[in-house]
């Protein structure tokens, strides 16, 4: 399978870096401090902005305290934290105006995740802070889009959870999903699932950006109707 697009738009937790244990204890840890079973906390904080989660699980505390309570404890749970496989690669072969991060945590624990994992941070990102509503609502991706000057059509979604795939579906982008942490039954919204980004490959042309992939499955797919 060969794709051509005008830009990608990348997801953070699960699709550049390995943050999953982190995540986990910081959120079981702040469902213990405020009453919280652990299980349900870590469930509902996969792939939404740690507001939204807040709001559902807690709405009689005040979510902006909340939050930042959260974001400073995931901020010093940095163990685990690591590039995925292969994302080097392939941030290396794109000039930066063909991509940028889209992703549900705020700006400040993005880029402390990033800066920590070792990865090139674009000087623009899209994050919790920058949008009135966070995935699954197609705003972070069309905001995405706007930020490297394409239209949604003709960006790449690249996503490993089912609310980030309906964002990028509903922002009308195409999206490709890698099963770091959910089930291909759970990322039916996408265009293709393949196991992780080590199986692509991108090459940098004058007008975009040409990837290539084997598909483990696709939208017509039996599995994806």
């Amino acid at each position: 399978m060969k794709i051509l697009v005008g830009g990608i738009l990348f997801d953070m937790d699960g699709v550049l870096v390995s943050s999953l244990g982190s995540v986990e204890r910081s959120w079981a840890k702040w469902g213990a401090m405020r009453n919280v079973d652990a299980a349900l906390a870590i469930k509902t904080a996969h792939g939404q902005r740690a507001i939204e989660t807040v709001r559902k699980l807690r709405p009689d505390l005040n979510d902006v305290e909340e939050l930042n309570l959260i974001e400073e404890i995931e901020i010093a749970d940095k163990e685990d934290i690591e590039i995925l496989k292969g994302v080097p690669r392939i941030l290396s072969a794109l000039p930066q105006k063909y991509w940028t991060v889209v992703t549900s945590a705020t700006e400040k624990l993005a880029r402390a995740r990033l800066d920590h994992a070792g990865l090139r941070i674009p000087e623009h990102i899209i994050t919790a802070d920058m949008v009135a509503k966070g995935k699954p609502d197609p705003e972070p991706y069309l905001k995405g889009a706007a930020l490297l000057g394409q239209k949604p059509e003709d960006c790449l979604v690249i996503e490993d959870a089912p609310a980030g795939t309906l964002a990028g579906r509903a922002a009308g982008c195409k999206v490709l999903a890698t099963l770091f942490s959910h089930t291909a039954e759970s990322l039916s919204a996408a265009d293709w699932i393949v196991q992780s980004l080590d199986d692509v490959k991108v090459r940098a042309l004058e007008d975009g950006v040409e990837i290539e992939f084997e598909p483990l499955f696709q939208k017509d797919d039996p599995l994806k109707r």
